[in-house]
This record gives structure tokens, sequence and C-alpha cells, in this order.
């Protein structure tokens, strides 16, 4: 499923002491390759060490290093890894440093450093050339002829495809990693040597993180560490992995010894990000230069041990503060949304639905706080509560004081004697619990709704989540409709953790005990008669599944264009503790048939604000014909 492992490593080196150091770097290889790695990354002028100032000079240190490199090259024959290594290389009359890329037995390619600081602490250029203007070369070894040189070389093994610059390189305005993105590498590699100052591995972080966001890539760095010289400054043996600007993994700075470190890189959520990006797209116009592909072969990628974290809920933070921060984000868009609505209609009254449930709770909250906003009454907020035949103690008890104690103008109109009549007008037994059953009542609900508003000179809020909508799990025309959706592409799985951040952050004590225990209440539309204890009997997750395998499936279909064998793959890794692989099969299956069955309701979509990276908007993310076959997408 074209995943691959590439690691990092920092060196225990010993300053100009190139047997030592080359001897690190061969026990590093083995280790990656025991963990089943296919790159391995080591720092700038490892095999050196970076800090050897003026010895630089020294004709007997750079005949060691290019015996290193020969000494590299042998041990790599045979072995299934691209190793990169930094060291210095004179290249007519002047001294490059740079990263030879080896592959089973040969030096594939060299690249040269691009930018060389000479500021602060630095001073290369004493020692240095500047490598920028160093493309379509070839250079020629003791042991090796006619080796690729220059700044413009992608190492490609299809689909992977990797490109490499050393350290300040990242620093530059334009980065030579974003032309090699723009030339089609996929997986950008530092060689570093970046010394440690306060606050500086912050910056470094997210410097990484924004580039591997800006090129769609990743990026792998690894810097020297705390064996170089100290004569001045003080390394640290940073390293990081990232995908696409998430950090995939970071070590622990200022270890003694020889280590490495290893990521899983998903190639094809990137590659399927590139074709989605048109502005990534349009760039590659601007990169007029050669591109010198040096193709090479693995001979197998499987991964041995698949310990690529998956997250079963990729859309809610795993991390808590950071999940406070993004419910807050949502549910101030939300919030701006309806106030713009409301300040463009001149209106200052809206009617919504409250059934006790999450969705219409959501729904509720944004509004209150959008009046609030705009100095409105909450009194012109009419929550309108409509028992049916399933309606239970439990979720009317809390529509009911969740309402009064939020202020609004609460009604209640009953639909039973109304949904009867019209089962007489159609000729439908009330005893017969079909679809006409359930969806006399939600259409009931929204006339009701709809003419209300009208009556009240105010719009009618939306309910519905995302997740419904993927799943079609509304009724055409009932609770599918409504004048503005605020809830629209907010997944059912955040839907708890925004109703949860207003509980904890937004709200008195009273009205919070209220809505703790609309969230521990079982999701359901209560269209089919309780039971004989008044409990729920139409659980919605009994029916269609469970929301969070739902939302995992959209999550990988929309954002990454996964693959059904990779959505039930990784779904087995994520939900492996919960879920066996046949009953994920019989969900996924579900949700395919619902998402292509159903698309005709989302083709007629009330407006609503997008809030993540996912919407279902005919407007805007998706757009699909309504009759499409999904037997492309079958097992």
């Amino acid at each position: 499923m074209n995943f691959i492992k590439i690691s990092t490593a920092s060196l225990k080196t010993r300053v100009s002491d190139v047997d030592y150091n080359t001897t690190e770097i061969k026990s590093c290889i083995n280790e990656a390759i025991n963990a089943n790695s296919k790159l391995i990354i080591f720092p700038e002028l490892c095999i050196t060490s970076y800090t050897c100032a003026d010895l630089f000079y020294q004709q007997k240190l750079l005949e060691k290093s290019a015996t290193a490199i020969k000494n590299l090259c042998d041990f790599s024959a045979g072995k299934d890894i691209l190793i990169s290594v930094g060291a210095p290389l004179t290249f007519q009359n002047s001294l490059y440093n740079c990263a030879f890329i080896i592959f089973n037995g040969k030096v594939l390619g060299i690249v040269p450093k691009s930018f060389i600081p000479n500021s602060s602490e630095f001073y290369e250029k004493r020692w240095f050339s500047n490598g920028n203007k160093i493309k379509s070369s070839n250079v020629n070894l003791f042991f090796q002829s006619s080796i690729p040189f220059g700044v413009n070389l992608i190492f490609k093994c299809d689909p992977f495809k990797f490109g490499f610059e050393i350290c300040e390189d990242l620093w530059a305005v334009i980065p030579p990693s974003s032309n090699l993105a723009l030339m089609g590498a996929n997986i950008l590699c530092n060689l570093s040597a970046s010394n440690e100052l306060v606050s500086k591995s912050t910056y470094r972080k997210n410097l990484v993180d924004l580039q591997s966001a800006k090129c769609i890539s990743a990026y792998a760095y690894a810097s020297c560490g705390v064996h170089e010289s100290t004569t001045d400054v003080v390394f640290s043996g940073h390293m990081i992995i990232s995908e696409n600007g998430s950090t995939l993994n970071e070590n622990e700075r200022f270890s003694r010894e020889s280590d490495i470190m290893s990521a899983i890189i998903d190639i094809d959520k990137l590659n399927n990000e590139r074709l989605k990006n048109i502005t990534f797209r349009d760039n590659t116009a601007f990169y007029e230069e050669e591109i010198v592909e040096i193709p090479f072969i693995y001979s197998d990628t499987s991964i041995k041990k698949f310990d690529r974290y998956i997250d079963k809920h990729p859309f809610v933070p795993s991390n808590i503060s950071e999940r406070e921060l993004r419910c807050k984000e949502i549910f101030n868009i939300q919030v701006a949304g309806l106030a713009k609505r409301l300040s463009h209609t001149g209106l200052t009254k809206t009617v919504v639905g409250i059934s006790g449930g999450l969705d219409s709770t959501l729904a509720l909250l944004v509004m209150i706080k959008t009046f609030d906003l705009l100095n409105l009454p909450r009194k012109n907020i009419l929550t309108i509560t409509m028992p049916g035949f399933g309606t239970t103690d439990r979720t009317y008890n809390n529509a009911v004081e969740l309402c009064k104690n939020l202020g609004t103008d609460f009604r209640e109109i009953n639909i039973v004697d109304a949904c009867i009549q019209h089962f007489k007008d159609i000729g439908h037994p009330t005893s017969v619990h079909d679809v006409t059953y359930e969806n006399v009542q939600a259409r009931e609900r929204t006339q009701i709704l709809m003419d209300l508003a009208n009556k009240e000179n105010g719009i009618l809020v939306g309910t519905g989540d995302l997740s419904e909508l993927a799943l079609g799990w509304c009724t055409y025309n009932g609770d599918h409709m409504s004048m503005y959706s605020v809830n629209c592409s907010v997944p059912k799985t955040l839907v708890r953790y925004l109703v949860k951040y207003v509980a904890d952050k937004e709200v008195s004590k009273n009205i919070s005990e209220i809505l703790m225990d609309i969230l521990h209440t079982p999701v359901s539309p209560e269209l089919l008669p309780k039971d004989a204890t008044g409990d729920i009997v139409q659980k919605t997750e009994d029916i269609v599944g469970p929301y969070e395998l739902h939302d995992f499936f959209l999550y990988y279909f929309m954002r990454q264009s996964a693959t059904p064998e990779k959505i039930i793959f990784l779904a087995n890794q994520a939900f492996n503790d919960k879920y066996d692989e046949t009953t994920i099969q019989k969900w996924f299956d579900k949700f395919l048939h619902r998402f292509f069955q159903q698309q005709f309701k989302r083709s007629a979509l009330p407006d609503g604000p997008k809030v993540g990276t996912i919407s279902l908007s005919p407007r805007g993310d998706w757009r699909m014909p309504s009759d499409a076959s999904n037997n492309a997408w079958k097992s």
C-alpha cells in the first residue's frame, strides 16, 4: 500500500576520527535494517564530524573521508537500504559540504550544500563553497567514476522519490527542498548540524513541520550530537520526521550514544494531496531546470511490523489541550456563520427543533452564543420540542430543562395526532412501523418548524451533522432541510466533544449538568414506539453501525481518496482492540452502499459553514453524480 519506513540517526562521534565515525555509522545502518527501514539519514559531515574547522584543509582528512565512503559502499552491498551520509568533497579546486547517497555497493549521487552560513557562530565559508549553482554535473572518485553531482538530483524507486538538502538550506527563503518537491520528491531529507540555543529546538521543529506541509511531503531531519566539539557551541542530536505538517516522531535530545529513530511514511496520502492541490500543481510550472532522476530498485519494501500510529478518531485531536482549542475554534466558526446569515437577512429570530439529542443541542448552543454576540434577546430563539411516538421521558425532560435554563422561547407541539391524521390520508396503517411511519414524523416536524419560521419572520436552523449526511441518515425534505445548517460539516464523533467543550467552558453548572446527561444518552431518532419501560428502542448505531467507524471511513475515503483495501487495513490497525475484521468489513460495506445511494440528498443541501478539511457541500468540496455506481469500490 506504498508505505515505507525511514530512519534518522544521531551519532556518537569523535572529531576528525574517520575510522571511529564510520564504525558508528555501520552500527546504525545495521540497526535501521533490523528495524525494517529502507532509508537512513545521517548528520551533516558525519564522516569527519562537523566541527573539524581548519582540519578540513588537511589532505589526509579528505583522503580518509573518501576511503570511508568506499568502505561504506562495500558495506552496503547486498543491503536493501538507501544511505545518506555527510562528507566533504573536492571539486574543481573548491571544497563542498555534501550528502553522499549510497545504495547496494555504489554512490548513486552526491548533493552539495546550497547555502553556506557565515555569521554568528557559523563560519563555513572559510572552508566550503556554495553548491546552489551546481546542476547536472559528474564527479570521479578513486573507486567510482561519473557520479551524478548537483542540487537537482531525485533518487527514484517508484512511488518513492527522495530529495536531499543540508542544514542551512532549510533556513533559506526558498529552500532547495521546495524545488525538489516541485521536481517530484515526496520524501525530503536534511543532513544537519544545528547547534542548541534557548528555544531553538522549538523553532527548528516548527520549520520542519511547516516545510513538510508546504511541500506536501515527508521531511526527515537528522542533526549531529553532543560529541561534536564544544569549543564554542553544543549540539544535541535533534531528529524530527514530519509528514504534511504533522510530526510523526521526534527524539529526546542530548543522547550520549548513537541512536536511530524511525517512522512509517504514507506515500499514497502525500501523492493524493498533491493531486488535489491545484496550487502545488500550478507551482510546478515555475521550476524549469533539468531534473536528473537516478533510479534504483528496492528488493522488498514490505513492512514487517506496522507501528505507525493510526488514530481511531481522526477528526478529534488526541491531545486534550489541542482538542479544546480545536473545539473553541469550530464553535466560533459556527457562530460566525450564523451571525452573518442573520445580519445579512436582517432577521432577529430563529427556530430550531429540540429533541434532547446531541445535534439539536449543539445547534442550540451555537444559536445562544450567536444571539449573545449580536446583542439579541434569547427569547427570540424559538425552541420547539415535538414529542412523537418514540419520545422518551429522558430526552423530553432534557430538552425542556435545557431550553428553560438557557432562557429561550420554549414551545411544545405534539405531533402524534397530526401524524395519525396523515396516516389516514395516505392509507398507511399505524401498526406498520416502516420507513413511511418514520418519515411522516420527520416531515411533520420540519413542516411545523418551517411554517413557524415564516410566521415569526425568522429562519429555521438545521441540526443535522456531517456523519448523517455521509450516510444519508436523514429524511429527504424532512430533517434534511433547513434555512441554515450550522452542524453540516461537523462529524458525529466531534459533536460530542463540542458539546462537552461548551459544558466545561461556556455555561453555568446547572446547564452543564444537563449537557452531560445529553452526552450520555444513546443516539436515536426516536421514531419508533418506546418499550414497556419507556426506554429508547431505536438506537441509530445498532442500525447503521458505530459512528466512530463511519467517521473513520469517511475521513480516509474523502481526505485521502484511499482504496477500500487500505481503509480496511487502517481500520483494523486502529480498532484491533475493539472490533474484529469481519465487523469492520460489514460496516464498511454499509458505509459504501449508503454513501453512494444517498448522494441525491447531499445534492440539495442548505447553506452551512465548513469547519474542517472535509465537507459534503455540493457547492464546494464534494461534487458527485447522484446516480454514480460504487461497483469499483466493492471488495
